[in-house]
């Protein structure tokens, strides 16, 4: 399971990337030494280019989810469906980045919830993205669409992760993610596309008196 290769692939970004493949696999209860056994350095030096393991992880949870937005708003705002198809075909190569995700989720702490707002802002910027090229509809309220769909996204991710695990608890995340990946796509698809709802009756009536005013 090879993380996406980075441009310069320097001592800092060797040990990054060893990182993300130790803590997607081990957890974060894996300690300094066993990435820098992965990444082939010591541990001084470790804590030399990212100052703690807290500092290793911060670094982890930015480059973890960037790749990942950056991903998605290439495939959103691409002119046709043929950058969708591409990254379907290379899903395995994203399986360490989602594993750690689910770890550091799971592992739950300040980290994790700076981790989450990180992703919301960066799902609001290429929705936004998609809105300008024409490919998104526009939100009655940018930042709160793009909240609600990090949550399901990840909600439902953890979720089915979960529900797949073997007996002794161990994800196969590269098979799980396959599947979750075939099973979800169409009516994922679907449902953004195409919609849910018949009419806007509901939409309407919320709009008009949204529960939070009448608590007020």
């Amino acid at each position: 399971m090879a993380v996406p290769p980075d441009r310069d692939l320097n001592t800092r970004a060797r040990i990054r990337d060893a990182a993300i493949r130790v803590f997607g696999e081990q957890g974060f209860g894996a300690g300094i030494r066993a990435v820098a056994t992965t990444a082939g350095v010591s541990p001084g030096l470790v804590n030399h280019h990212f100052g703690s393991k807290q500092g290793l992880r911060a670094t982890c949870d930015e480059y973890v989810s960037d790749i990942i937005l950056t991903e998605k708003r290439e495939v959103l705002t691409a002119t046709g469906p043929a950058r969708m198809l591409e990254s379907l075909s290379e899903i395995d190569r994203y399986v360490p980045l989602v594993a750690y995700l689910v770890r550091s989720f799971q592992a739950g702490g300040e980290l994790a919830a700076s981790l989450f707002e990180h992703m919301v802002v960066g799902v609001e910027e290429y929705l936004e993205a998609g809105v300008a090229e024409g490919r998104v509809r526009p939100s009655r309220d940018p930042a709160a669409r793009a909240r609600y769909l990090a949550m399901q996204s990840l909600g439902s991710t953890l979720l089915y992760l979960q529900m797949h695990a073997d007996t002794d608890g161990s994800v196969d995340y590269a098979r799980v993610i396959r599947e979750m990946t075939d099973e979800i796509m169409l009516p994922a698809l679907e449902v953004y596309t195409e919609g849910l709802l018949a009419d806007s009756t509901m939409l309407d009536a919320y709009t008009h008196n949204p529960p939070s005013e009448e608590r007020a």
